[in-house]
């Protein structure tokens, strides 16, 4: 039960520090911001559905789609953790990577493609980018069927969360100001960091042992 408990909240945490709400709601009030309540709600919830459908995808199929392209888990574990410690490096730094970006152009557009940006860059790549993905996988690689509905489980939990922050991003980064908020990033960055030279190691560890 300990062990249930322990890997529930490593989930939640890895998932919250990846996906980092806070950081992104400002990204999506301004890829939002000539947008109208309804169209706001609309691009909210149509992105997080997506990202949440991409991750349960991999989180269900991961190993069979690795397999389709001829990919071991354990190449897979250590670029998903080079990828994901780039992703905090930059988070440490105050810079946001490149996978996470928004094209500026993506926020010009008629009212169709502001729909349209729920699926990229918001759903793509910035909140189930490769860094999520590989996350995810990581997760419920080698794992029983409940890990799995717990990942699945845990990442639909902060894609609420998500949605909360950014229904309320306004008066919550107001609130918080930019000082907190780039603190608050930094340490998800650090939390990033570690995961994926955890990811790493238990590539490189995977792979020699597959080789004695």
């Amino acid at each position: 039960m300990q062990d249930i408990v322990a890997y529930t909240g490593s989930v939640v945490m890895g998932f919250f520090a990846i996906m980092n709400p806070l950081a992104n709601a400002p990204v999506f009030l301004g890829l939002t911001s000539e947008d109208d309540a309804a169209t706001r709600k609309a691009v909210a919830r149509n992105c997080l559905i997506l990202a949440f459908c991409i991750i349960a995808v991999f989180s269900l199929a991961g190993n069979l789609i690795l397999e389709m392209f001829g990919i071991t888990l354990f190449a897979f574990r250590v670029a998903g953790g080079i990828l994901v410690f780039v992703i905090g490096y930059n988070m440490l730094h105050g810079e946001q990577s490149k996978v996470h970006q928004a094209a500026e152009t993506d926020s010009n557009a008629s009212h169709e493609a502001q729909l349209s940006i729920a699926i990229s860059p918001l759903a793509v790549p910035i909140l189930a980018g490769p860094g999520t993905i590989a996350t995810a996988m990581n997760f419920v690689a080698e794992r029983t069927l409940l890990h799995v509905g717990i990942t699945i489980g845990s990442f639909a939990f902060i894609c609420g969360v998500t949605y909360i922050f950014f229904m309320s991003g306004e008066k919550l980064l107001g609130f918080l100001g930019d000082n907190a908020v780039n603190a608050i990033t930094k340490m998800m960055g650090l939390i990033l960091s570690v995961i994926g030279v955890q990811m790493f190691i238990e590539g490189i560890h995977g792979a020699i042992q597959s080789f004695k």
